[in-house]
């Protein structure tokens, strides 16, 4: 049996035909015969996708009590029993009522595809997980319900339900979207047609990505060398001189005029000495493409435009931007540059921009060396010199008679001539064949091989003797010049490389991403093990390649200690290639180690906190704890004494102080096991809907009496908060504020609705509290100014917003206005309240 096959319809925002787009495909299936039923589908009382529920088989939905509410959900022993080949599961990413099977729906839909059978689900682009945030800042509303995006990236078919903002939006005007008394809600919040906008490009944008995603995992496993032009990719040719910060910025224009336009910036160094690049000018170009939401990549290649243009083609680019040559005209005449050859070679389907900049025809600021050795054009003209020279030069000779001793020195002449152009073997054979020519036309006896002056002898050898050291010279200096220009090029990337480890800005996935890409391999994977005998473990791996368990299954694997390797596939290095790859390898392991120190950092760093935690309790509980108890005991004492006649006033006033100190006492001892369960992560809030004006008195029943002024409207839409974490929260912070306040002045207690929140401002008059110090204020065991000891431990505040934080608020300082200072305690709005319009699909959170 198979997994079953996952069809999500991915839309933007409510309303826009999601589930009414899967009725519509299952009623297509069951014409084909297909056995379909729905095993969860909400119509949300609107009539058209009512409508399309009929002639559909429908599971009976299980009914699930939760907080005296009996609350419907999907079936899913019942779904799994009936097994049919496709099921319907409305809004993947709703949480499940506490007694289900599993706590979100598209953990039910993963059972569901694990027994074979085909699902089709909805959900929106606000759920997926990785865009809270995004959509949090767009919209103002915070998803409570998501789903990873691997999830929905799993997908075997995700099919986008778009609707143009304008056309959303007259739906709900319409009425076919929420009741007629949301509708004005609605439209004022979350369907304003910026939102929409906003969600529908995001939408678009996570699709496509999806598709490119696809599309080149197609093009590696076919080997699909062509460039297809699907979306603009525009590749920047980076040297390393100062005109880069240009062509980025020229080619980030370029790719916003095209919907999903992507730069790409790459840095080609290699072994022929022909760029003088800064490593600091490549940071400073790195940092700025990626500003700008490109991406840096560092290649080697000795033939630079092949490794440019292999580059663009791998990458699928559409566009190469390159800059004017800074080389000055007397260097052409070693080639006609890097930007001529990328656009002669580039072919009909890769466009080349050769952009200006104020560095054009300054120079490149190194001597201009040959590729690998002396280069195929100028090994080809050696020979041509050594082998045709000397036949052309006894031709000319042959028409005057120089005499002996100037034949050979230009024979001699042509000889050095060969060296210097192409090296060791063209000028070998140019000292041979000119020796062959002397020989034979003019050393007597004429037109023979043999030689009867023993002087003639003596010259012929010297000849071939300087033509050979010359030719040694000239080819001992060629190699000498690569192998500098090499160790150059490397210590370019080892560089770089080290200097963004160094800075803790390359992560260990991203490190093996630059190996695998730097060397041209398909996976790069870090292996490592305890022991001799223990296996390998993959401690990190980038690429596609195949995975490999055990350094002696890769393509090239280099030690890295006893214990860890470094493992490539894709193919098999030269050994010149191994010495930067075991820097890379060294780097790896630093990385890793690095990663695993701030673990343990960030562990030691919470025993730290704890310690100080406890420290400061100790103090505490040395003193502000002792305070009260020491009043307790002493007023208990003199009431006990049989020494002294208490009159019933004195008596009163003890039995007040007893009855002062035992409340402080119950106070602190409170807040501190508050912290506690803070600290621990004990905190569990009992989320319900509940009335702030109910609850906020409640929480001034220890405070003086007139000393705060209330104003909270029955009005206010309910919250999503726990009760009891509220009340205590609420309790500390009025406390604070009238503690502070000025005698005779109220502290003020508001609240009111903004948006999908609550707010509950608590204003005083007292001297308020300076910018550097509002986020301490809240820190455990922290009193700001000259607080009296007896004041408290310092832990009010600290506890009033943790328990905000984990209803789902906030609680921030900030002035008020004529001075003093401000507590604002933001809520959310509970989901059902009429305003605002929730951001999706009706939603339950559970406790």
């Amino acid at each position: 049996m198979g997994r079953g096959k996952l069809r999500i319809h991915l839309g933007a925002a409510p309303g826009v035909g999601k589930t009414y787009a899967m009725l519509s495909e299952a009623h297509r299936r069951v014409e084909r015969g297909t056995d379909c039923v729905v095993a969860f589908v909400e119509h949300h009382d609107r009539p058209r996708t009512e409508v399309l529920l009929h002639g559909l088989e429908q599971v009976p939905r299980r009914e699930l009590e939760h907080r005296g509410t009996v609350l419907p959900e999907m079936d899913l022993d019942a779904v799994l029993a009936r097994r049919p080949q496709v099921a319907l599961v409305d809004e993947l990413a709703h949480t499940n009522v506490p007694g289900s099977r599993n706590a979100k729906r598209w953990q039910d839909v993963e059972e569901l595809l694990a027994a074979g059978i085909d699902v089709l689900s909805t959900v929106n682009i606000q759920h997926l997980e990785s865009l809270g945030d995004v959509v949090e800042s767009i919209t103002g509303v915070r998803q409570r319900e998501t789903v990873p995006d691997e999830v929905v990236r799993r997908a075997d078919q995700i099919e986008l339900v778009d609707m143009a903002p304008e056309a959303l939006r007259r739906r709900v005007a319409h009425g076919n979207v929420y009741r007629p008394d949301e509708v004005d809600a609605a439209l004022s919040n979350y369907f304003r047609l910026g939102n929409l906008t906003a969600l529908r490009e995001l939408a678009l944008l996570w699709v496509a990505d999806r598709v490119d995603a696809h599309l080149q995992r197609y093009r590696s496993e076919h080997e699909v060398s062509a460039i297809w032009g699907s979306r603009e990719r525009i590749v920047v040719g980076l040297t390393g001189g100062p005109e880069g910060r240009t062509l980025i910025r020229r080619a980030a224009r370029l790719a916003e005029k095209g919907a999903g336009g992507e730069v790409l910036a790459a840095h080609v160094a290699r072994g022929d000495g022909l760029t003088a690049a800064s490593p600091k000018e490549l940071a400073e170009q790195r940092t700025l493409v990626e500003d700008l939401g490109g991406t840096f990549h560092h290649v080697v290649g000795d033939d630079v435009p092949a490794a440019l243009l292999a580059f663009a083609r791998g990458a699928n680019a559409t566009q190469i931007v390159l800059g004017s040559s800074r080389r000055k005209a007397w260097q052409y005449v070693f080639g006609p540059g890097v930007g001529a050859t990328v656009a002669r070679d580039s072919g009909p389907d890769l466009d080349v921009h050769i952009v200006t900049h104020e560095e054009i025809a300054k120079g490149r600021g190194l001597p201009v060396a040959r590729g690998a050795r002396l280069g195929r054009a100028r090994t080809a003209a050696g020979w041509a010199v050594g082998l045709a020279g000397p036949a052309l030069l006894a031709v000319l000779l042959s028409a005057v008679d120089p005499g002996f001793a100037n034949d050979m020195l230009l024979f001699l002449a042509l000889t050095v001539t060969a060296a210097l152009v192409g090296g060791l073997w063209p000028a070998l054979a140019s000292a041979v064949a000119g020796s062959l020519l002397l020989n034979y036309f003019y050393t007597p006896p004429l037109h023979t091989w043999t030689v009867s002056d023993p002087r003639n002898i003596v010259a012929i050898v010297v000849f071939v003797a300087v033509g050979a050291a010359v030719a040694s010279v000239v080819d001992l200096a060629a190699r000498r010049t690569h192998q500098a220009a090499r160790l150059r090029a490397e210590s370019e990337i080892l560089s770089y490389l080290a200097g963004n480890v160094l800075r803790g800005e390359t992560g260990l996935e991203d490190l093996l991403e630059r190996v695998r890409e730097t060397f041209g391999m398909e996976s790069a994977a870090l292996l490592e093990r305890a022991d001799d005998v223990e296996p390998w473990t993959c401690a990190g791996r980038a690429g596609r390649g195949r995975p490999v368990e055990r350094p002696e299954d890769a393509d090239v694997d280099v030690p890295v200690g006893d214990h860890m390797a470094l493992a490539l596939t894709g193919r098999v290095l030269p050994a010149e290639d191994r010495r930067v790859l075991a820097a890379f390898a060294a780097q790896a392991a630093v990385v890793l180690d690095r990663r695993r120190l701030r673990e343990e950092a960030d562990r030691a760093r919470s025993l730290a906190e704890g310690n100080r935690i406890r420290t400061a309790l100790l103090a505490a509980v040395s003193h502000d704890l002792r305070t009260p108890l020491a009043g307790i005991k002493a007023a208990v004492s003199s009431l006990r004494s049989e020494d002294v006649d208490w009159s019933p006033e004195d008596t009163a006033e003890l039995l007040a102080s007893i009855e002062e100190g035992a409340d402080r006492l119950d106070h602190l001892v409170g807040n501190l096991l508050d912290m506690s369960r803070l600290r621990t992560g004990t905190v569990t809030p009992l989320i319900r809907e509940i009335d702030v004006d109910e609850v906020v008195p409640m929480a001034l029943v220890g405070v003086p009496e007139g000393s705060v002024a209330l104003d909270v409207p029955e009005t206010l839409p309910m919250v999503a908060a726990d009760p009891g974490l509220l009340e205590r929260a609420m309790a500390n912070v009025v406390e604070n504020a009238v503690k502070y306040s000025p005698p005779g002045v109220p502290v003020l207690v508001a609240a009111s609705a903004l948006a999908d929140r609550v707010e509950v401002r608590v204003a005083d008059r007292g001297p308020g509290v300076p910018d550097e110090a509002k986020d301490r204020i809240f820190e455990p065991f922290q009193r700001h100014g000259d607080a009296p000891r007896g004041a408290g431990v310092g832990l009010g505040l600290a506890v009033a917003r943790g328990f905000a934080e984990a209803m789902g608020g906030t609680l921030e300082a900030e002035d008020t206005p004529g001075g003093g200072l401000t507590m604002t305690l933001t809520l959310r709005a509970a989901a059902e309240c009429p305003e605002p319009v929730p951001a999706a699909e009706p939603e339950r959170q559970f406790s």
